[in-house]
């Protein structure tokens, strides 16, 4: 979908901080309240906008510890498959599960306590779930960059 320079304006600015009044989004953008809210509106009904959320920090909510693992499933049958999807799906740990290419069929990125906590997360829940075969774990040591943001025209 092509956004008009409008909309990109919008979307930049509540990427940034969705809790913004209509006047101060309307004063930033520079576009009449009446106009701000419908484009909003659209956006929200035509998916464009999935959700206005609050970014926590992680280390003061005790999810300090940030893991990428590489997932090999056991077999790529519809059922493991399947059954892995759902399984991460229903784990509060696992912020993102990507299916990629390469040596490792999914990447999770997932959040613990520490390194005892995320030792019990993986033995608990990923290799007794009869559908990981191998899983690969590397610890972020320091972050770089971290958005939500994405880049927009």
């Amino acid at each position: 979908m092509e956004l008009s320079d409008h909309e990109s304006a919008i979307l930049r600015e509540i990427q940034q901080d969705s809790s913004l009044s209509l006047s101060d989004l309307s004063a930033r953008t520079g576009i009449a309240q009446s106009t701000l809210w419908r484009k909003l509106n659209e956006m929200e009904a035509a998916g464009i906008i999935r959700a206005r959320v609050a970014l926590l920090d992680p280390a003061k909510v005790g999810a300090k510890l940030c893991v990428l693992a590489q997932i090999s499933l056991m077999d790529h049958s519809e059922a493991c498959v399947t059954g892995f999807t759902q399984l991460v799906r229903r784990l509060p740990e696992v912020l993102e599960c990507h299916s990629v290419s390469g040596q490792a069929d999914y990447m999770l990125k997932v959040r613990c306590r520490d390194v005892e906590a995320y030792e019990a997360f993986m033995s608990h829940h990923l290799l007794r779930s009869g559908f990981v075969r191998a899983v690969q774990s590397s610890f972020v040591l320091k972050e770089i960059k971290a958005t939500t943001a994405l880049p927009l025209g």
